[in-house]
């Protein structure tokens, strides 16, 4: 399986500007035959807690992008989005799969970064979202769920990859390039990481967008500060001869 992430930067909560800056790209990852593209956390809006101008309906304006983009290059695309479902309670920071049939799949994020105020303006997430797509079997998680490895390790026996998406500061990178390292090996499975670039009210983030295979080396990682596509491929082969040649996750 073939799979895109695309390492972007963010224009601060203006999704129009944002949806026209990430569309070159999506073709650019669609012409390279990918099975799945990848966005970032809060891809139209950055990481705001401006809830009550960013926040959209299951019908709003990113969704329907996401909607768009995936049936227009028949291709699965993901990114998280503020979704409010709910008119009186705070919005998810919500990753959506936007699939080419019209169909979406939704994964809240659980762990809310309360260092920045999150679990103020959102609302937190409590089940897990794994999907098959082709013959991999994929888990998704938001950015600072990347820090809880229990969630990780429930998932691990029916996982292949996980994708987790990003605004991950630049001043703590180091520790986004542990972790991701860390989930890949203790679960001995593929790790894809899709972290934004730029400025963002005033944060830095560098991107260091990366896939990560089962013993923690790095398929690709794309150039720090720049916005980028990086293409890998998941062999779910390699996946099942790590964990029998090393079946370390028997001993839990």
């Amino acid at each position: 399986m073939k799979i895109a992430g695309i390492q972007h930067d963010i224009i601060w909560e203006n999704p129009e500007a944002n949806f026209s800056n990430l569309q070159p790209m999506i073709n650019e990852a669609a012409e390279k035959e990918v099975e799945l593209i990848v966005l970032s956390e809060l891809f139209s809006t950055g990481f705001s807690m401006n809830t009550p101008q960013i926040a959209e309906m299951s019908d709003g304006p990113s969704v329907s992008f996401l909607s768009q983009q995936a049936c227009r290059v028949g291709i699965p695309i993901c990114g998280s989005v503020p979704l409010c479902e709910t008119p009186s309670l705070n919005p998810t920071n919500c990753l959506i799969v936007a699939h080419p049939d019209g169909s979406i799949d939704k994964y809240a994020k659980k762990h809310l970064f309360s260092f920045a105020g999150e679990d103020k303006y959102y609302a937190a997430g409590t089940s897990s979202l794994t999907l098959q797509i082709g013959d991999i079997r994929i888990s998704f998680f938001v950015c600072f769920d990347l820090r809880f490895a229990p969630e990780f390790w429930n998932l691990a026996d029916e996982t292949d990859l996980f994708v987790i998406v990003a605004n991950w500061p630049e001043e703590r990178c180091s520790h986004w390039k542990y972790l991701l390292r860390a989930r890949a090996i203790e679960n001995q499975s593929y790790v894809l990481g899709v972290n934004r670039v730029g400025d963002g009210n005033g944060i830095s983030y560098s991107g260091d967008s990366c896939l990560i295979d089962p013993l923690g080396e790095n398929v690709v990682e794309a150039s720090p500060n720049l916005p980028s596509i990086i293409l890998g491929e998941i062999d779910k082969q390699i996946v099942i001869d790590t964990r029998h040649r090393f079946p370390f996750l028997n001993d839990r």
